[in-house]
């Protein structure tokens, strides 16, 4: 090999290692993540190039750092440029319209302050907190807030006030263990005193429930015809009777079916039922299938991005 070809092969061996090198330095950039905590919520975004963001409220009562050690989709979520956002924002079982206004503009405010698109947003929650998803997500929708969810999900959620009322009772006549007394009497004591007895008045009830299977009411969440939604529950009967002694039509899970079913009816064309066997697990390993994990990460996030 003469001298120039040498020269000329050295070159081009070198330039293509560089363009190596700016490539991979180009894939650390776009992959890197920040993480901003604020006493309301805690962001974790990629530095650029966000493909969707995702808004998550937990149960009651969950903070951000619940959230994140409970449903761990943030990994995925690096893998595909999404941002996350955890609320801070628990211990609701309904929104007042002052308090859907105010947590409106909170969100708003977020994604102004943080400069986060607005053209593929997914709002999700479990139990209570997928409550005040479909709840702020349909109010927002109503509001052409520029915030509007192209989808919403939720993770095992207490749908129906008026038949948690009537649950409630039923587990305090039962006096089946002193935790499930404890949360039935404030259930009890809670809806009473807001709404009174929904087998006396229900309406009070149809105002404020995300759906009302008595009356088949699901006007707080009309405007979500043409969103999509995913509802995840694991109706393991066995597992609530063993423990609560509850029986099928007062679980979760039963109402989640009613109102998927009821949604179909109503020409609802993006509503995905999502019955799960053996996936709920709390992070400290305890079964329970009333928890985060029954949410399919990679095939939420499959959906998040319509692959």
């Amino acid at each position: 090999m003469n001298r120039t070809l040498v020269v000329l092969f050295i070159l081009t061996f070198s330039f293509s290692c560089k363009n190596n090198e700016n490539k991979k330095t180009a894939d650390s950039v776009k992959n890197e993540y920040q993480e901003i905590i604020k006493n309301e919520y805690v962001l974790n975004k990629p530095t650029k190039n966000i493909k969707a963001v995702l808004v998550l409220f937990g149960g009651f009562p969950e903070n951000a750092e619940d959230i994140k050690r409970e449903f761990k989709i943030l990994e995925n979520a690096k893998n595909n440029d999404i941002t996350v956002l955890y609320l801070n924002y628990n211990r609701k079982l309904w929104l007042e319209e002052n308090e859907l206004l105010k947590l409106s503009e909170q969100l708003q405010n977020i994604f102004k302050a943080n400069k986060l698109p607005t053209d593929n947003i997914y709002i999700g929650g479990f139990s209570s907190g997928g409550t005040v998803a479909l709840l702020i997500s349909n109010f927002m929708t109503n509001e052409n807030s520029n915030i509007l969810p192209k989808g919403v999900f939720i993770a095992d959620s207490p749908l129906d006030l008026a038949e948690l009322y009537n649950t409630a009772k039923k587990n305090i006549e039962r006096d089946f263990s002193n935790s499930t007394m404890e949360e039935s009497k404030w259930l009890l004591q809670t809806l009473s005193k807001h709404f009174g007895n929904p087998n006396d008045n229900i309406s009070k009830y149809e105002q404020y429930s995300v759906f009302t299977s008595k009356t088949n009411n699901i006007i707080n969440i009309k405007n979500l015809k043409s969103t999509k939604i995913r509802l995840y529950t694991e109706p393991d009967t066995l597992w609530w009777k063993t423990n609560t002694m509850a029986e099928y039509d007062e679980m979760n899970a039963y109402h989640i079916k009613k109102l998927s079913e009821s949604l179909n009816e109503l020409g609802f064309k993006k509503v995905e039922y999502i019955p799960t066997t053996n996936k709920g697990y709390r992070a400290n390993g305890e079964r329970h299938p009333h928890s985060w994990s029954i949410i399919d990460r990679k095939d939420l996030i499959n959906w998040m991005l319509n692959k």
